[in-house]
């Protein structure tokens, strides 16, 4: 049986670098997809790779070969430029600085990053320390990808569970490296910190541009929630099965606004890594009209 014609939209989901990073562009066309996100390195620990040129010619070949539109790195999870704690700040902001020059070399278009935890529990001094490490970053890699702040589901003395968190980091950038930097919306994030994707939609686009302004958005993660509104937990279900259900992303799919912004999952793979992406997608694009 032939496989599903890839579709030239803006749909897409986060895919798989096992043997190699250049294997990407690949696994995003057996999706039917053309946008992606992946990790350049072991997402759970701090060692650096180096992509020799070999490694980043073959991505780069794929990449024009699979006809990829969108290309994103999500950075590590042990990154904290938030953290109070001066050691890891400093390993966090050499792990990011080492992120957006992996992705300068491979040509991807974003960097997402989680904004990080305050764990002294001022979320001021944390927005501020962010704001600090990324102006060094970006003044030492200046034709790396945009860096794109992600919505958290706000849990505990995280950063990044209000758009005004983000407004404040960007704010805090040192002009103009503040102008190579966006927002990616996680839907399950946002319901899980207390933006009512459900019952207020409108609501919760007028508190963004409020906050952020209408341009500030470039990227979706589109992921339905295993836990209920305000919940600030972080779990991801597949599209239409969690408790956000299918009404908001009906909206999403079909709001003229944001009809050219890349949306890629981050939904559980299970063991059919294919099959469910390709589920997940079809729902999406059927929900456009």
């Amino acid at each position: 049986m032939s496989a599903p014609a890839v579709i030239a939209d803006e749909l897409g989901a986060h895919v798989s670098v096992a043997g190699g990073v250049e294997r990407a562009p690949g696994r995003a066309r057996d999706i039917t997809a053309l946008n992606l996100q992946l990790f350049t390195k072991q997402p759970n620990r701090w060692a650096e790779p180096t992509l020799d040129g070999r490694r980043v010619r073959a991505f780069r070949q794929a990449r024009a070969a699979a006809g990829i539109r969108c290309a994103a790195a999500h950075d590590s999870y042990l990154i904290n430029l938030a953290s109070p704690n001066p050691d890891l700040w400093r390993r966090s902001l050499d792990s990011f600085r080492a992120e957006l020059a992996r992705g300068r070399d491979l040509g991807l278009d974003f960097l997402v990053t989680h904004p990080g935890n305050a764990t002294d529990g001022d979320i001021a001094s944390g927005i501020a320390r962010n704001a600090a490490a990324l102006t060094e970053a970006l003044d030492g890699c200046p034709d790396g990808p945009r860096v794109l702040l992600e919505l958290t589901a706000g849990a505990g003395t995280t950063v990044g569970g209000r758009f005004e968190h983000l407004a404040a980091i960007r704010g805090g950038v040192s002009a103009p490296l503040d102008q190579r930097m966006g927002v990616c919306f996680d839907t399950c994030h946002a319901f899980s910190a207390g933006y009512d994707l459900v019952g207020g939609y409108e609501d919760v686009w007028r508190a963004f541009d409020d906050a952020l302004g209408p341009g500030a958005l470039e990227l979706f993660h589109l992921n339905d929630s295993k836990h209920p509104f305000a919940s600030r937990r972080d779990q991801h279900e597949m599209i239409g099965e969690g408790t956000l259900g299918e009404a908001p992303f009906r909206r999403i799919m079909r709001d003229a606004r944001f009809r050219d912004i890349p949306k890629l999952l981050e939904t559980p793979k299970g063991d059919d890594v294919v099959s469910n992406d390709r589920r997940n997608l079809a729902l999406l694009r059927s929900w456009r009209t």
